[in-house]
């Protein structure tokens, strides 16, 4: 099993949940008041069976018009129409617009048409029926249309060593994803862990759907974690290298090990 990490880069995020470019040491965070900042990391998985993207960004182009996922799938080894499936922790923005390249006002076309789609029923039903702008509802629509999918309730298997939990917590039908060999077992956590400094420093985050539970849940999966040696893979963290071992501390509380 290989893991490649895509990183899309940093955004600012403002009130119209627009997500700007932002490069820092040169971009003045003072100059966009009000932005909550935020990194941008999707992951692919090669095991023995799949080619496996993990989220899917939020569909930022390159300067040739490209969305930016293609060129780090690109320079991981693989070619987009390789990969086999696509599993989405949850359907907010900075997750699911990667799925598509063009806009919900334009022509749009899936950036995986080969690829199952695989996601939670409830997520799918509460993207699109509630009035929530974290959710790009026409584009999500579109997706429904147009995109493989297979929609599941709960937990489930959905290929070798490819399971999904349930989780809630950040939103409603939030999953996370654990995919295992004979070797290792990788978490993704999705925004129920979306940083590594959340299992270190474990707080209730008010932009969670239920910060209480993904606090719990973060405990919970800290535990196991460090009980079953899983790499945890982190989508909003800034670290080079954004996954680690999880270990447990002489205080009681876990350290993270992240690679060299």
């Amino acid at each position: 099993m290989k893991l490649f990490p895509l990183f899309e880069g940093s955004f600012s995020v403002d009130s119209t949940k627009r997500f700007i470019p932002f490069q820092e040491g040169i971009d003045d965070p003072k100059s966009r008041p009000g932005s909550l900042f935020i990194h941008v990391q999707p992951f692919l998985v090669e095991t023995s069976h799949d080619l496996i993207l993990l989220d899917t960004g939020i569909g930022h182009l390159d300067p040739s018009g490209e969305p930016e996922i293609y060129r780090n799938i690109h320079q991981a080894g693989f070619s987009p129409g390789e990969i086999t499936k696509v599993i989405l922790s949850h359907l907010h923005s900075d997750h699911s617009l990667g799925l598509v390249k063009g806009s919900a006002e334009g022509t749009m076309q899936l950036n995986f048409p080969e690829a199952e789609h695989i996601l939670q029923a409830g997520e799918m039903e509460e993207a699109l029926n509630l009035s929530n702008t974290s959710y790009p509802h026409k584009i999500l629509q579109f997706v429904k249309e147009q995109a493989q999918l297979r929609l599941v309730d709960g937990n489930a298997r959905v290929g070798m060593g490819l399971d999904l939990e349930l989780t809630g917590g950040h939103s409603p039908f939030h999953q996370v994803i654990l995919i295992s060999d004979r070797e290792e077992t990788l978490f993704f956590g999705g925004d129920v862990l979306p940083e590594g400094i959340q299992l270190v420093r474990n707080y209730i985050a008010k932009y969670d759907f239920d910060g209480r539970r993904s606090m719990e849940l973060r405990k919970e999966y800290g535990i196991k974690a460090v009980q079953e040696n899983w790499t945890c893979l982190y989508y909003h963290d800034n670290n080079k290298n954004p996954y680690s071992k999880v270990k447990m501390g002489l205080e009681g509380g876990f350290v993270l090990e992240y690679p060299e």
